[in-house]
């Protein structure tokens, strides 16, 4: 008879469990859809108001082109762009590229070189420096920019295709040091003692073995910076005045007039200097995601 009673009622309760833990897989599936949503719909949104006139845009916002009535799509947004050598935005796409492949090629260097010394290496400079370093990611990098520009002006350095190399690799040194730190602790120092048995020699044992076991750390620091270089304006503002020499986000500045802006062509432009860094990450997408769980695991 008590088998009889308590059966079905814990039967009852693990059908009742079953169900509010689906009931709450599906909810958190709706807020995840959610969120997924607001974060695509902006570019979704930017990408087909890129293909209307201004007057359109003015006119409605949110109108899609070719529907419900709305006029239809065009690409002379686009064929200004590409066609007006005035916006010089192939040229800014180039300095972008240009100083973010060379900002990033030092700071992955450096940051590889000092976060060993000062993860291996022991001695009474090695803390002081450690935290010299780390200084540098708490202090806001636009406090610095009045006295940076003072400074490269009386040296004749504005205006130059290497000006923002020094503050972007300056800038993401702490950043790149401070990780790759903390993952060289994470590996064995009988590795490198192993290799020194067999007659390795430490720079060979550095670039050989401890190199490529730092990849995913790498590759983390490496994507941070390519962001950070790639959308930076306040530094590009103020030290590069030559319309030649301009970045990225400078070159999208032409595009707001004093009294109004031309959005849908802004929005071209902006998709238009996406697509470096959107091929770059399909190209990398698998060496990418190894590297931020690496590096959120061991970092």
């Amino acid at each position: 008879m008590n088998k009889a009673v308590v059966n079905p009622t814990h039967t009852e309760r693990k059908k009742r469990v079953k169900v509010s833990t689906r009931i709450g897989g599906i909810a958190m599936d709706v807020v995840l859809w959610i969120f997924s949503l607001s974060c695509i719909f902006p570019l979704v949104w930017m990408a087909y108001n890129s293909l209307k006139l201004k007057r359109v845009f003015n006119a409605d916002k949110l109108a899609i082109p070719g529907l419900f009535g709305a006029e239809m799509p065009t690409l002379e947004n686009y064929t200004r762009i590409l066609t007006n050598p005035d916006y010089h935005l192939f040229e800014s796409m180039w300095n972008s590229v240009r100083t973010t492949a060379i900002s990033i090629l030092c700071i992955v260097l450096f940051s590889f070189i000092v976060g060993y010394i000062l993860s291996r290496i022991k001695g009474k400079w090695n803390r002081p420096l450690y935290l010299l370093f780390l200084s540098g990611m708490l202090i806001p990098i636009h406090s610095l920019l009045v006295p940076i520009y003072v400074v490269f002006k009386e040296m004749n350095m504005t205006n130059q295709w290497f000006t923002l190399l020094l503050p972007y690799v300056s800038f993401g040194l702490p950043m790149g040091i401070f990780l790759v730190e903390g993952y060289v602790k994470g590996i064995p120092v009988s590795l490198e003692e192993a290799a020194a048995i067999d007659g390795s020699s430490f720079s060979r044992t550095l670039w050989s073995i401890i190199l490529p076991m730092c990849k995913p750390i790498l590759v983390t620091v490496a994507i941070i910076q390519v962001f950070s270089c790639w959308n930076e304006f306040s530094f590009a503002l103020v030290l590069i005045e030559n319309v030649h020499l301009q970045t990225v986000p400078l070159a999208l500045t032409q595009f707001k007039g004093q009294f109004g802006s031309d959005y849908p062509k802004q929005m071209a432009a902006m998709l238009i200097t996406m697509l470096p860094i959107v091929i770059l990450y399909f190209i990398f997408s698998k060496q990418i995601i190894k590297g931020m769980v690496a590096g959120a695991v061991k970092g």
